[in-house]
């Protein structure tokens, strides 16, 4: 998991937060540039595009990266594409690095595209890794790691862009190079570990490779159990080969279960989590904190979900994936509430104390449950065959939303100031509804277990069609 991880999620997180603290030597080094090369100085309209530029074009990376990712986990396997994935990290870190020497913005764009592209790949992948090679009943708590590293790389990312570390004037560029340091940690230690089992033997038919695998993972005397279930889930899917994205559009059987991961995604992105982080530092100002200290507070919002992260992880296999995800968004759906009050009360000393709190507790809340449950429903709700298709929408819809996000927000809050919060408590329950109605529970349940579960909600009672056995059939066959 640590492997996968700190190659994985954890450059996503780490190169999301980093941009933030070089933002003004970066203003600096565009202006500075475009005078040394055109003896003119740059206008504020074409500094805001190159700035917004620098800045989306990461989200535009990751969007080719989920595409690519799931076509990669199919080609070279889920532990090669994620090895072949650090080059990429590494090249972007090369042009990053030699944007500032150089006097090259173009090289600074084009890294964080190719820095994009490698969170999404990461994003689509290390999840799809993680959940084939873990065993039933560790599912769940083992692919939340992909969260955990996620947190990880934004506290980190924090930390490094500091004043007093990385975060200074003359060592910003070594900030955006640094992202080359997961990349070469992954390449030392992901090789000594073996492929998914379940792609060696659903995708590649190669069983001795899968049962090494499996002892490698589970141990020699553990791994029947799970050997049996993959037999299982191969002779169910009748030899059928991995699925394109389109593909999946088209297949009656997991109508559903494409439906929950698209609205899960678009609900985690579009969840407010984005717009909390924009206002936090405008209301730790309003508390009274100086502006030079935000920094060091806002470090405590990192810290927040870093741990949320981790205490999933100890309950995601007791409570189980329903109630976590769903207390998340209710529970978000109330912070919503109290912090639309309290920002509309905001002259009162009370209100900024109240609305840091809201703050804090609104980000513990996605933490425990949307921020980390998601992905682990992409792995669960898929077989073998559609899983990669299924993460490489994800991670599309998931890129799209948060580029809406960054596009619309500023937009929403100068319209609704203070009420923009509104339209998060509707998306928040809409979800929750959502989740209420349709999403079951798959804690230790196989993935064709779970797929009998949506039988009824995409068929109703009529047999399955391309001739695949009905539920009572199916649960005889595997008897």
């Amino acid at each position: 998991m640590c492997a996968a991880g700190i190659g994985g999620t954890f450059q996503y997180g780490y190169n999301v937060s980093l941009i933030s603290a070089p933002t003004q030597h970066i203003h600096k080094f565009l202006n500075d540039t475009w005078q040394s090369r055109y003896q003119t100085e740059l206008s504020s309209s074409t500094l805001t595009l190159l700035l917004s530029t620098v800045a989306s074009i990461f989200s535009l990376g990751g969007f080719f990266g989920a595409h690519l990712g799931g076509s990669m986990a199919g080609w070279l396997g889920r532990k090669g594409a994620l090895l072949m994935n650090n080059f990429l990290a590494l090249l972007a870190a090369t042009l990053m690095g030699a944007s500032f020497p150089t006097g090259l913005f173009e090289l600074l764009i084009a890294g964080r595209f190719l820095i994009g592209m490698n969170a999404g790949v990461g994003l689509c992948v290390q999840p799809l890794y993680i959940g084939e090679a873990a065993p039933r009943h560790l599912r769940g708590a083992m692919t939340m790691g992909s969260s955990i590293f996620l947190t990880g790389g934004i506290l980190t990312g924090q930390v490094m862009g500091l004043r007093e570390l990385l975060g200074g004037e003359g060592c910003w560029h070594f900030l955006l190079l640094s992202c080359c340091l997961p990349a070469m940690i992954q390449l030392l230690t992901l090789p000594w570990f073996p492929e998914s089992p379940r792609f060696m033997f659903l995708d590649r038919g190669d069983e001795a490779k899968c049962i090494k695998a499996l002892k490698r993972f589970h141990g020699p005397l553990r791994y029947q159990k799970e050997m049996g279930d993959i037999q299982r889930e191969s002779f169910a899917l009748g030899g059928e080969k991995a699925k394109k994205p389109w593909q999946l559009f088209a297949d009656r059987s997991i109508r559903w279960q494409l439906i929950a991961v698209v609205c899960l995604t678009m609900g985690q992105q579009l969840s407010g989590i984005n717009a909390i982080y924009f206002y936090a530092s405008y209301v730790f100002a309003e508390t009274g904190i100086p502006p030079e200290k935000i920094p060091y507070v806002t470090l405590g919002t990192g810290t927040c979900e870093c741990l949320t992260a981790l205490t999933c992880g100890l309950l995601i296999e007791s409570l189980g994936r329903r109630a976590l995800i769903l207390g998340g968004y209710s529970l978000m759906t109330l912070w919503c509430v109290i912090l639309t009050f309290s920002l509309t009360f905001q002259v009162y000393a009370w209100a900024p104390y109240l609305s840091t709190a809201c703050i804090l507790a609104f980000i513990l809340s996605f933490g425990l449950g949307p921020g980390g449950v998601t992905s682990i429903l992409t792995t669960e709700l898929f077989t073998q065959s559609s899983r990669p298709a299924a993460y490489a929408i994800a991670g599309s819809v998931s890129w799209l939303s948060f580029f809406a996000v960054g596009m619309l927000f500023p937009f929403v809050v100068k319209g609704l100031q203070q009420y923009c919060f509104v339209v998060f408590l509707l998306e928040c329950s809409t979800v929750a509804a959502f989740i209420f109605f349709i999403i079951p529970e798959t804690k230790n349940k196989t993935f064709l277990e779970i797929k009998r579960e949506f039988h009824k909600l995409n068929f109703g009672r009529a047999r399955e069609p391309n001739g695949e056995p009905c539920e009572r059939q199916q649960l005889h066959l595997e008897l």
